[in-house]
């Protein structure tokens, strides 16, 4: 058994329940449905527990079986088929009457969260129970590869400008115009778009029916050429610079997420950044965020705080964008009041970006797990040429180095960047192609960060001081808590010979040095501290116990 969330609009950890079942995704009826179902369910989503369920279809239809009626479970059961049931596929119910659950907003320990609130709404059926996925086929790269041969064609009737806007802005891969000689198979036409959607399947269109191939008569297939966006165009750094001191400071960014075009949505206002609540947060409001900052249209809009929670004042609640709006402040929303939203309420974002190919240029060898390794690169892959893969100097590698080559790598975050990586030597790569790299940390490619380039300089050539790294799907983020510190601060008059340790240890300012010790004393101010880790991973200090040093004075 799988299962699986669905319908629209809703959080990440409440919707329609499907469960996949003899090969087919089905549905739950709502009759007899109690909360101990509801517990049940939200187990096999990988929730603690569940707050509450819905009834009446309240998610929206589902399509398909109903696959369980009459459930009763007690609630304390490890399988929703150990629960009473009418029997797998016998019921009596509509799509109508389709069950949801909301679940409590806490992952079981360990369980991969794989729930994704989708994007694609079909509007057309083809003919008994049958509902296509919908792509468009497309070149990507330099080869003529259709992303899904089987759906066929959208025929070019009446596709405008505006109904292949999700190409330009990202949403599909790079391509160019091509045309293949062979019998064109069409099963869509009138499509029409306003350009505001997020997927082609939500513009209006019509399906050929019967023989597809003598459709179309009074037309051709549908071409489209797109362009990346600004920030991923060649030698974007330059542009963008220029970009920003045209258009001063932005008043949007992400926060958090370990890919490109994806984290939690920041916006300024008063010259401070804040958050937006995840109240009514959809794919619509996703869409407008991710074009402003030059991306495609939204992947996915999160709600939760999946993007880890932020810090400082909540300045927006309730953004409801239409689509058509150039950026988030031509929204509607609601100013936020202290007790509407909390930062476990942060909004974020997973944008479409244009497919770039930056990661068939790195790749680690020699690691444990596909999450560590020896970094190495491919240089003079242009033209045809087959690359040539060498290693990248370990000299001045930190954690920003790492985290441009987790990121090219499609890894997540950097856990460590090593200088040193004689344990990882596994492969027969052994020439050293890269050296003084130093990056921003924003930076897509390492490509992109300066380096010397032809003119390499590494002090130890040998293989064992190759970069390394080693990536995480998720980190840690800690947050000291600020209000705490201003409660608990007070100033303190000590005697100097109470102070000895903490000389000792540089604890106090440099002019205590000229201090007629033991006589005198120093004024101190004193505080209580804590430390939240807001991630979504256990911190772990670098430096082992076995490292630390203990004084008594502390």
């Amino acid at each position: 058994l799988k299962f699986r969330l669905a319908g629209y609009p809703r959080k990440h950890n409440e919707g329609r329940v499907e469960v996949f079942y003899n090969d087919e995704w089905g549905t739950i009826c709502d009759d007899d449905f109690t909360l101990g179902n509801a517990h049940v369910l939200c187990r096999h989503l990988g929730f603690v527990a569940a707050t509450g369920w819905a009834h009446s279809a309240k998610y929206g239809k589902g399509v398909g079986r109903i696959w369980l009626d009459n459930v009763n479970c007690a609630g304390g059961e490890k399988s929703i088929g150990d629960c009473k049931h009418r029997g797998w596929g016998n019921s009596d119910c509509s799509h109508e009457e389709d069950a949801g659950v909301i679940c409590k907003d806490e992952r079981i320990p360990g369980f991969k969260d794989s729930n994704v609130i989708e994007v694609r709404k079909l509007m057309a059926r083809v003919g008994v129970g049958a509902w296509p996925a919908l792509h468009v086929t497309l070149e990507t790269a330099k080869v003529a590869q259709p992303v899904h041969a089987a759906i066929g064609r959208v025929a070019g009737d009446t596709s405008t400008a505006s109904d292949l806007a999700g190409c330009g802005s990202g949403l599909l891969p790079p391509c160019r115009l091509f045309t293949e000689r062979q019998q064109l198979n069409y099963r869509l036409h009138s499509v029409s778009c306003t350009g505001t959607e997020v997927h082609l399947s939500m513009c209006t269109f019509e399906f050929y029916r019967g023989n597809a191939s003598a459709a179309c008569g009074a037309g051709m297939p549908a071409v489209v050429s797109c362009l990346p966006g600004p920030i991923f165009t060649a030698g974007n750094a330059h542009k963008k610079r220029q970009r920003q001191q045209q258009q001063g400071q932005p008043r949007i960014r992400l926060k958090g997420g370990a890919r490109v075009g994806e984290g939690r949505v920041e916006v300024l206002k008063s010259s401070e950044w804040g958050t937006i609540c995840d109240d009514r947060w959809n794919l619509l409001s996703a869409s407008v965020v991710c074009r402003e900052l030059g991306f495609g249209s939204a992947k996915e809009a999160l709600t939760g705080a999946r993007m880890g929670q932020g810090t400082g004042p909540i300045h927006l609640n309730e953004v409801q964008c239409q689509g058509t709006e150039k950026s988030l402040w031509s929204c509607p929303f609601r100013n936020i009041t202290q007790e509407d939203c909390k930062h476990t309420e942060d909004a974020a974002v997973r944008c479409n970006i244009p497919y770039m190919g930056y990661e068939n240029l790195i790749r680690l060898s020699g690691g444990r797990s596909r999450f560590e390794g020896r970094v190495e690169v491919a240089v003079g892959a242009g033209d045809g040429d087959q690359p040539r893969w060498g290693l990248v100097c370990g000299e001045g590698w930190g954690t920003l180095e790492a985290m441009v080559a987790c990121r090219q790598l499609g890894l997540g975050f950097a856990n460590h960047g090593l200088q040193e990586t004689w344990y990882w030597d596994a492969s027969n790569v052994t020439e050293m192609v890269m050296s003084g790299v130093k990056c921003a940390g924003h930076e897509m490619s390492l490509s992109h960060c300066q380096h010397h380039g032809a003119s390499l300089s590494c002090r130890n050539t040998g293989t064992r001081f190759a970069a390394g790294v080693i990536c995480s799907e998720t980190a840690s983020d800690l947050l000291l808590h600020a209000p705490l510190v201003q409660e608990t601060a007070y100033i303190e008059d000590r005697p100097l010979h109470m102070l000895y340790c903490a000389a000792e240890e540089n604890c106090l300012s440099s002019s205590a040095r000229l201090a007629n010790w033991p006589y005198g004393h120093r004024r101190l101010l004193r505080f209580s501290s804590q430390i939240h880790n807001h991630g979504r991973a256990d911190f772990r200090p670098k430096a082992g116990r076995h490292s630390w040093v203990w004084h008594e004075c502390h």
